[in-house]
């Protein structure tokens, strides 16, 4: 029987990559939802070539929107915007997959809905588990749900290890994932206050999102993905280590406690370990290019202090005081964040004043013990308040 596939996040990168793999395999794959922000004309196209069942849109005007145009082209797709469309088009039961696109903590709903409901998810928002850690990790077990990781550096880790997860603890030295560096790698330090939104969302290696790129640029997608990789594979702080490799070849690494190394490689096309979790244990064409070794001039790797420049990517060794800290600082840290790069985008800081935003958001924000849903909406709402009253006193 064919898999029935939501994509939570439907027009983005990830979203669409997805959408070309099922396209791929008809015969394997059918769409049975799609959701988007705001990107009416794409999701129409979408569902113009894909017939889902649902659409959801974020709001109630792009909604009656899409509605109409899903009228006028004759198409019987239900367009959805309640506050609840998401967790319902995640957690139907005629759902087999979930793919969970949506950036930020807002996909935290859906990605708990879809893990209660018992599916398979597909996770390339790393927030639910940034954020959600212990809570959405006992919803998964809880409902029975298979968790497989999408972004890259996780999709590599889980490749290189063995496949009984009751092993991982008694094998993993520790996890080395890999990062480009971003677009600032070799610039300047001292010119890095002057870099607009445009120079940091030019990633040279990666297609991805405003937000994702700035992370990226600022390094903080590492310090997101370090604190996934401790959720993901159970290992400690500790265990969890970062090298910089420019050409992105290498998407993450596992040296266990032989000392033997095992690697993915793959070229930088999302494409790859989004079809590895759809067909997971088995494989499928993804559309990815294979790679040619003899086109490849080298394959490097550096310190996270390039040329002795710790300042460059201060952000990311906030991924280990949080992991060290009380229960919700992961949480704490992820809403900071992302009032941040908003700012950054809006021009309403600069770029070297992200890292202060999170850092005095740390140092403000007390944290509770976080048990349910609930606790860590509250949690993320406080954490945006306190990182909003930063930007007030810095904006420019």
């Amino acid at each position: 029987m064919k898999q029935r596939v939501t994509v939570l996040g439907s027009t983005g990168s990830i979203g669409t990559s997805t959408l070309d793999v099922v396209a791929r395999h008809p015969d394997r794959y059918e769409v049975f939802a799609l959701s988007a922000s705001t990107q009416v004309e794409l999701m129409l196209a979408q569902a113009v070539q894909f017939k889902p069942r649902y659409v959801v849109m974020a709001s109630e005007p792009h909604g009656r929107i899409l509605a109409e145009k899903i009228r006028i082209n004759g198409l019987e797709s239900n367009v959805l915007w309640s506050k609840d469309a998401l967790e319902i088009i995640a957690s139907h039961e005629s759902v087999d997959v979930v793919m969970a696109a949506i950036v930020g903590a807002a996909g935290l709903a859906p990605c708990l809905a879809a893990a209660k409901a018992g599916k398979r998810l597909l996770l390339a928002n790393k927030e639910a588990l940034v954020v959600g850690g212990d809570v959405f990790l006992r919803a998964v077990k809880k409902g029975g749900a298979t968790l497989l990781p999408i972004d890259s550096e996780h999709s590599a880790v889980f490749q290189s290890l063995p496949s009984d997860p009751a092993s991982w603890a008694h094998c993993i030295e520790k996890v080395i994932l890999t990062a480009s560096g971003g677009p600032f790698r070799t610039r300047d330090v001292g010119t890095l206050r002057d870099v607009t939104p445009e120079e940091a969302c030019a990633h040279p290696n990666w297609v991805m999102g405003q937000k994702i790129s700035v992370d990226s640029a600022t390094m903080m997608n590492k310090a997101l993905e370090v604190i996934e990789a401790r959720y993901l594979f159970g290992v400690s702080p500790e265990q969890l280590e970062v090298v910089i490799h420019p050409q992105s070849i290498i998407h993450s690494m596992v040296q266990f406690h032989d000392h033997s190394v095992v690697a993915q490689l793959g070229t930088p096309d999302m494409r790859g370990p989004i079809a590895y979790g759809l067909s997971w244990p088995e494989r499928i064409a993804s559309g990815a290019a294979a790679l040619d070794f003899s086109a490849i001039p080298a394959m490097t790797f550096e310190a996270l202090d390039v040329n002795g420049h710790p300042e460059r990517f201060p952000g990311l060794q906030l991924a280990w005081s949080a992991l060290r800290g009380p229960s919700g600082t992961c949480a704490v840290l992820n809403a900071a964040n992302e009032v941040a790069v908003a700012a950054f985008l809006g021009r309403r800081i600069r770029f070297d004043q992200i890292h202060r935003v999170n850092l005095e958001t740390l140092a403000t924000v007390t944290c509770s013990q976080p048990d349910c849903l609930e606790d860590l909406i509250a949690l993320d709402d406080v954490a945006r308040m306190a990182a909003n009253a930063v930007v007030g006193r810095i904006a420019r």
